[in-house]
């Protein structure tokens, strides 16, 4: 009697979820202080007209180290969920895909260039409209923490010598926000900024299509590594960014040049290209290779509890 193996297996779409939650977790938190000193030091170059290195020399000499992860567990919990949503739909799109070609009598199951493509729209396109809630709530606190404390300190400033001191309004936690959110501007605040989220979706559609692609040509030769899969997603991370990377920036400045001289932002972009590419691309490239040594992990795990059930 013959055992067909499942072709749509539900744990093996979440354990690629897991995986790829769990790299994008370490990835990001080896590459935190890159994110950091990419964007405070845009900041501080447009302030002060200083070089960017400049500008990271006065970062971490007002901050101290720990100034290169403020605002990490946000960041972590955020990359985790998105990572989980992305993978899951992507696997799951390419099981499909693999299923179509099993029944066709494709000669390979590996999926083609277009298919590639279409499942890094899909799983894109599902983790922006899932996830953006989450990062638009995120955006509302953060700003409302940094008013409140500017307020704060202006109150402390303002406050006589053994005067009481003003009353600070307790920050809101996130369900409080959010529920604060649909109270006074409805749901649809809550997906805010989605269409051109959509639009650069296209990122990751060029990274995971040029990944899959060069790592089917390698699979043909040996076995992928996590080092291999580490150059493979540098490779594509770079190619992606490098294609996208104008409309970030002219997106950007719509949101940073109202006020200010065009010609000022265009420079601090032009300065921050490097580091920013630079972050992306190792982020990308420890991603592929955590992702990988996790998913083993996960394999090896799952069949030695197999093993265990049918003993017994």
């Amino acid at each position: 009697m013959s055992h067909s193996k499942p072709v749509l297996p539900q744990n093996d779409n979440v354990a690629h979820a897991l995986a790829g939650a769990g790299g994008g977790v370490l990835s990001m938190a080896l590459t935190y202080p890159l994110i950091t000193l990419s964007t405070r030091a845009q900041v501080e170059s447009k302030r002060a007209e200083t070089a960017f290195l400049a500008a990271v020399q006065n970062i971490i000499a007002r901050e101290g180290v720990a100034g290169l992860y403020s605002g990490l567990s946000s960041a972590l919990f955020g990359i985790s969920v998105t990572n989980f949503v992305y993978y899951y739909w992507y696997e799951w799109t390419r099981a499909f895909f693999e299923s179509a070609a099993a029944k066709a009598g494709r000669a390979s199951k590996k999926l083609t260039t277009v298919e590639s493509m279409i499942a890094g729209a899909i799983a894109g396109s599902a983790t922006v409209i899932l996830t953006n809630p989450i990062w638009v709530v995120n955006t509302r606190m953060t700003a409302r923490k940094h008013t409140s404390d500017a307020e704060a300190a202006e109150g402390d400033k303002d406050t006589l010598p053994g005067g009481a001191p003003p009353k600070r309004e307790k920050k809101p936690s996130t369900i409080g926000t959010l529920l604060g959110l649909l109270r006074t501007e409805g749901p649809r605040a809550l997906f805010a900024g989605v269409v051109p989220a959509l639009v650069l979706v296209i990122n990751p559609i060029l990274q995971y299509t040029l990944f899959e692609q060069m790592k089917n040509a390698v699979e043909k030769k040996r076995r992928v590594t996590p080092t291999v899969a580490f150059f493979l997603g540098a490779v594509g991370k770079l190619f992606a960014t490098s294609v996208t990377y104008p409309y970030i920036t002219v997106k950007s400045q719509m949101h940073v040049a109202s006020g200010d001289k065009k010609e000022g932002v265009i420079e601090v972009h032009q300065q921050s290209i490097a580091p920013k590419v630079t972050q992306s691309v190792l982020t990308a490239a420890f991603l592929f290779a955590f992702k990988d040594v996790l998913y083993e992990h996960s394999v090896r795990l799952r069949g030695s509890m197999a093993k265990k059930a049918l003993t017994a």
